[in-house]
């Protein structure tokens, strides 16, 4: 079956780093877009980055370019989340996501397998 299992969530003060890694099982990762969405109390899930099943390809919400970046190793079965200049607002749980396909993701409807999600709290 189908898993996705996140990894590198935590604390961490406002303009540091983090990383989430998401490993993959269950089905041919190489063939598929991934992405990350994210959280927050009292909020809808957002897309935050995709990434297309050959990495060429990506998508970033307006709100974390220049500050994340989304990244694969199909070698791996592993999607990567590296987060910098971290700030209160991305704190939120962030989940992995498969696409339904191979291209970049845009939207929630194009999700069709989830992680259980980890929590990134930013402190000031």
């Amino acid at each position: 079956q189908v898993q996705l299992v996140e990894s590198g969530g935590g604390l961490v003060q406002a303009g540091g780093s983090l990383r989430l890694s998401c490993a993959a099982s269950g089905f041919t990762f190489s063939s598929y877009g991934m992405a990350w969405f994210r959280q927050a109390p009292g909020k809808e899930r957002v897309l935050v980055a995709s990434r297309s099943w050959t990495g060429g390809n990506t998508y970033y919400a307006d709100s974390v370019k220049g500050r994340f970046s989304i990244s694969r190793d199909n070698a791996k079965n592993t999607v990567y989340l590296e987060m910098n200049s971290l700030k209160l607002e991305d704190t939120a749980v962030y989940y992995c996501a498969r696409g339904r396909t191979s291209g970049v993701v845009y939207n929630r409807y194009q999700i069709d397998y989830w992680g259980q999600g980890t929590q990134v709290t930013v402190s000031s």
